[in-house]
């Protein structure tokens, strides 16, 4: 049997929308809608009974350990989001349109484009903001476009972001609220440094970032996101990125993978 295109793999594998079209549902567009505000999936109310329960239920060993066991998208007790508990909930709220949007941008960008490296993006982006450096987000993702090694790095990242969770439970500080405005855009630049590398970014390619990221990240608005994404380009095509942002070189990324090759390789040695 012959490999299958990547549409299906995700389909076979992963909690993502299948490639296939369907008819879209008549609610489709109200799903992510709740008493007519937009609420995004990273953005429970921490007031209500349900996220109260959720946080005692967590708190008991026992039934905490049940509730876990049996939920498939993670968050209980406050527990940190892995990756594939993300993917779940993106795809829960993600159209049909949506998910297609995914898979074109696949085909534009190639493997960088990949869309578990753009959920990997947001994900870092979503669920790491206050915990993560933005530098290290930008060095995981280039380092993830020259290894393609998204399993290392989603082990990885979750390590660093309950070691940084741990140190502030021990200095009593708790994690910074970051607005889930910036927490787009740095999912948009991650998206960036991994996808494009130094590329320009075309019309089409524009289009399919703004119904990415405004699946990911709701709440935001398809306004802000635009503008956002129409920014970045004009910075991209103006050369005014390269002088303004601070870039992962090619020479510290090789060094990361000299240095993940070696740790690897001791994990298989214990």
């Amino acid at each position: 049997m012959g490999a299958l295109p990547v549409a299906h793999k995700l389909a076979l594998t992963s909690p993502f929308l299948p490639r296939h079209r369907r008819r879209p549902c008549p609610a489709a567009h109200d799903r992510r809608r709740r008493h007519g505000a937009v609420v995004a999936y990273m953005e429970p109310n921490p007031n209500s009974p349900a996220a109260i329960a959720g946080r005692i239920i967590g708190a008991l060993p026992v039934v905490g350990l049940v509730a876990r066991i049996l939920s498939d998208e993670g968050g209980v007790g406050g527990d940190i989001i892995d990756f594939a508990e993300f993917r779940r909930r993106v795809s829960k709220n993600c159209t049909v349109m949506d998910s297609q949007a995914f898979y074109d941008f696949n085909e534009r960008r190639g493997k960088p484009g990949d869309p578990f490296y753009v959920l990997l993006c947001c994900w870092l982006a979503a669920v790491g903001a206050g915990l993560l450096k933005t530098e290290e987000i930008l060095e995981g993702v280039a380092r993830l476009r020259i290894s393609n090694d998204i399993e290392f790095e989603e082990e990885t990242f979750i390590d660093m972001m309950r070691a940084a969770r741990e140190k502030r439970a021990k200095l009593k500080a708790p994690v910074p609220q970051i607005p889930m405005e910036a927490r787009a855009e740095k999912a948009l630049e991650a998206i960036y440094v991994c996808c494009f590398g130094q590329d320009m970014i075309e019309k089409e390619d524009a289009k399919l970032l703004c119904t990415m990221l405004n699946a990911v990240f709701p709440s935001v608005g398809r306004p802000a996101v635009e503008r956002m994404v129409a920014s970045m380009a004009e910075q991209v095509a103006s050369g005014e990125r390269k002088r303004g942002v601070k870039t992962v070189s090619q020479e510290v990324v090789q060094r990361q993978l000299k240095d993940l090759e070696f740790l690897k390789q001791n994990k298989l040695d214990s």
